[in-house]
């Protein structure tokens, strides 16, 4: 008897299935507005709510005994764009067109050693006793399929909506002057305007980290003559028309802690980013991308010295949700004594290989409770580059190379009831069924099995979309024809606490409530 697992009734949003296939095709900038819910990023304390629009004044609080007392923790928050319900099915067909951009980009990454790879280490910084945390928000109101957080940037800080990526390294934002750029809902980030910012030279050993502009087409053609002045021009990748072109700069952000100095914030001098002043692709009306990769230059790699260096985890509300949620930096003592919460080990990477992914090594799917028959070879590695597993945050679906994809769709169509009429012909994701009218749906129970036994179960709603009003249900899965990777994307991390803890080179993550945490 194959195990059934019950899906809610309430919709989850045609939205977040048509932004998963739009990443299919390359697609033009579209126009969007301002979220209707309040979106929250760097929680400031009450005594200084007017930063978002004016600045703060980055007050240094902890003294220097109580901040050696105990481990760092930063914490962020994140808002995920909440969405109207009309048009949803242009979203989720809009998220896989992006995917597939994305993941073949991705694939072309991972074969070759980036400047992170081979120029290793940060500058050290002094460490804080306290998380920081940032907010969380979904992104469908605006047609995006990415979470976004808030991000104060400057001197005076300014708050600017990032969407978060543990996929890619670079930090950047569209910048002024904005020579070629997408549509940004609210102003892009000026240097003038902030006393903090400076450019990284081309002389400078960071500039090595980047990947310089290909062609005049794609930049100023500038070139390094002056190796302690000129700026470092950078030109970083993500899929078809997915790209930004700018100057490696430095810049103050300033945090929200938790802890024993919760309320309070910290500036942090000097982090590295990109001032994008060409930018194309669908970023959906967000300023820019917060990377979270492995690699020196993303976000958490620079902050390591800040919060301890030890661990991040984010807890991703569901698609379409209103609330926000949270991105901690640093350990969380809630999730580390969750009853249910369970690790899989980091798989290593190629040894010439870009060092942005977090790999894991994926054993078995086991569909309705039975492990689809799927070759052991099928799943590869990453260290022998002939695929492997990776968590990311900027995909939206989820994606198993294809002779994999094609046994698990078949082992749903074959346990699934027939109560529920199977859909032919539906437009880029199947099985999809005709569930209108049914009340409580049972869907065959979706875990996946790593190599050392750590098995990750989902609830029905995180790989079956619901689209309403068409009372169609379709499977949140899709295949990778040109790449042997597999792909845990954001829709199947709904309302989990995922956890990449770096110390102990391991991933976690246990079921929570999103919004509560």
């Amino acid at each position: 008897m194959a195990k059934l697992k019950h899906l809610p009734v309430c919709s989850l949003l045609l939205a977040v299935l048509l932004l998963a296939l739009s990443s299919f095709s390359a697609g033009g900038n579209s126009s969007v507005s301002a979220s209707a819910g309040p979106l929250y990023g760097i929680e400031f304390p009450p005594y200084n709510t007017a930063v978002a629009d004016a600045g703060c004044d980055g007050r240094l609080v902890a003294e220097e005994a109580e901040l050696a007392r105990r481990a760092p923790s930063l914490k962020l928050n994140m808002t995920r764009r909440s969405a109207d319900t009309a048009g949803t099915g242009s979203f989720v067909l809009d998220s896989a067109k992006k995917d597939a951009a994305r993941i073949g980009t991705m694939h072309g990454r991972r074969a070759a050693p980036s400047g992170a790879a081979r120029r290793k280490g940060s500058r050290p910084r002094r460490a804080l006793s306290e998380r920081v945390v940032a907010t969380v928000a979904s992104g469908v109101a605006v047609g995006s399929g990415e979470y976004l957080v808030d991000v104060y940037v400057g001197t005076p800080p300014r708050r600017f909506r990032m969407i978060m990526d543990t996929g890619s390294d670079l930090n950047w934002l569209q910048c002024a002057p904005c020579l070629d750029c997408f549509h940004q809902t609210g102003p892009v980030f000026d240097p003038a305007a902030s006393t903090s910012y400076r450019n990284v030279t081309c002389g400078d050993s960071r500039c090595g980290l980047v990947s310089p502009p290909e062609s005049p087409a794609a930049s100023t053609g500038r070139k390094c003559r002056k190796p302690r002045s000129d700026p470092c021009p950078y030109y970083y990748w993500y899929g078809d028309q997915s790209n930004t072109t700018g100057d490696l700069a430095l810049e103050a952000f300033t945090v929200n802690l938790t802890g024993a100095a919760a309320g309070s914030t910290r500036r942090v001098d000097g982090v590295a980013f990109g001032c994008g002043h060409r930018n194309r692709g669908l970023f959906h009306g967000a300023a820019g991308l917060l990377g979270l990769g492995r690699g020196p230059l993303s976000f958490a790699s620079q902050l390591r010295g800040v919060y301890g260096g030890h661990a991040f985890s984010y807890c991703l509300v569901e698609h379409g949700s209103a609330a926000g949620s949270k991105i901690i930096f640093g350990h969380d003592d809630a999730l580390l004594a969750h009853p249910r919460l369970n690790y899989t080990a980091f798989a290593p990477a190629a040894a010439d290989a870009a060092d942005t992914f977090y790999y894991v090594q994926l054993k078995s799917v086991l569909v309705g409770g039975e492990a689809v028959n799927v070759p052991s070879d099928t799943w590869g590695g990453a260290k022998d580059g002939s695929g492997g597993t990776i968590i990311d945050s900027g995909t939206t679906l989820s994606y198993f190379p294809e002779p994999a994809y094609r046994a698990i769709r078949q082992a749903f169509i074959d346990r699934m009831s027939p109560s529920y009429p199977l859909i032919a012909g539906f437009p880029v994701l199947s099985p999809c069924y005709n569930v209108s009218g049914a009340g409580k749906i049972e869907v065959p129970e979706l875990s996946l099995v790593f190599a050392d036994g750590a098995a990750w179960e989902f609830p029905a709603e995180n790989y079956f979309i619901r689209l309403e009003p068409e009372g169609v249900m379709c499977l949140a899965v899709l295949g990778t024809p040109r790449s042997g990777m597999s792909i845990i994307g954001n829709y199947q991390q709904q309302n989990f606490h995922v956890l990449y803890d770096l110390e102990r080179n391991r991933l976690g993550f246990a079921p929570r409530r999103c919004a509560e945490v």
